[in-house]
């Protein structure tokens, strides 16, 4: 019997879930695995958070045969995915640092990374010039495969662009064409749909074009550019364009690289 094995036979008949220090101290009290390890609580814990559904981190197994149903203070309590009678979990809560994996930890404190690197870059552009702006979403696109090569985009903006700010050939010859325009909005000042159409409208005999702004778009907007029919018409909003400046590093550079391993448990088989 593995170390899932004994997991599942306990929360078989324990339906109401149980944590990860209830469902050791079963498995031992029951005679159900011996464990070789220094830390076996330990052991159960990560066995079953690398096989609970709704945990997402690099070392979590694709096959998941837990799922959190209710919590005991802090502390998650785990029950069978395949109960014929599911327990609806309660919300989220913050689980204590000891439950955690290590490559938890570690994908946390990456996404607060993240999300803070993505404030300061809007904080960033929203302190610089407009013009600032309309040059860095040419060069993104460009790093992003659009353009025939790396001079492939102009900057057209200023105070007759005609609603322009930007244009892409994707070919040499300029036949295939993509207009840009560039909105440096504040958060609360979101794009709705007469500003794209607009942009259409100054896309004239031009089929593409992508509108990206700091902010965000309202839905009449959304639908608008999803029921546009004439025109290929892409949205990028403030929290997309970030993640693509991280994704492209335009702007940005990494500064170090860690790796997160995993056992080869055939290997050792």
């Amino acid at each position: 019997m593995t170390i899932v094995e004994a997991i599942k036979e306990v929360l078989a008949q324990n339906k109401n879930g149980l944590t990860s220090k209830e469902i050791y101290e079963s498995i031992i009290t029951n005679n159900l695995y011996v464990f070789p390890a220094k830390n076996p609580a330990s052991v159960v814990n990560s066995q079953i958070r690398r096989h609970c559904q709704g945990l997402d981190f690099p070392t979590a197994n694709l096959i998941k045969h837990f799922k959190i149903v209710r919590y005991s203070g802090k502390r998650p309590c785990y029950a069978l995915i395949d109960d014929i009678n599911p327990i609806v979990s309660s919300e989220p809560k913050a689980v204590p640092a000891s439950e955690l994996l290590p490559e938890e930890i570690i994908m946390n404190a990456y996404r607060i990374h993240i999300k803070e690197l993505k404030n300061n870059l809007l904080e960033l552009i929203m302190a610089n010039q407009p013009e600032f702006f309309e040059h860095l979403v040419v060069e993104l696109l460009i790093k992003m495969g659009y353009g025939c090569d790396e001079n492939a985009g102009n900057v057209v903006g200023g105070s007759h662009d005609g609603g322009i700010d930007g244009i892409i050939s994707e070919d040499r010859l300029g036949l295939d064409i993509i207009h840009l325009q560039a909105k440096r909005y504040k958060k609360d000042c979101h794009v709705g749909r007469k500003e794209l159409q607009a942009f259409v409208g100054a896309m004239q005999s031009v089929h593409k074009g992508v509108f990206i702004t700091t902010s965000s778009f309202t839905r009449e907007a959304q639908k608008y550019a999803t029921e546009q029919q004439q025109k290929s018409l892409k949205l990028i909003d403030g929290d997309f364009l970030t993640s693509l400046l991280i994704k492209y590093e335009v702007g940005i550079f990494s500064e170090d690289v860690f790796k997160i391993y995993k056992i080869d448990m055939s290997y050792f088989n």
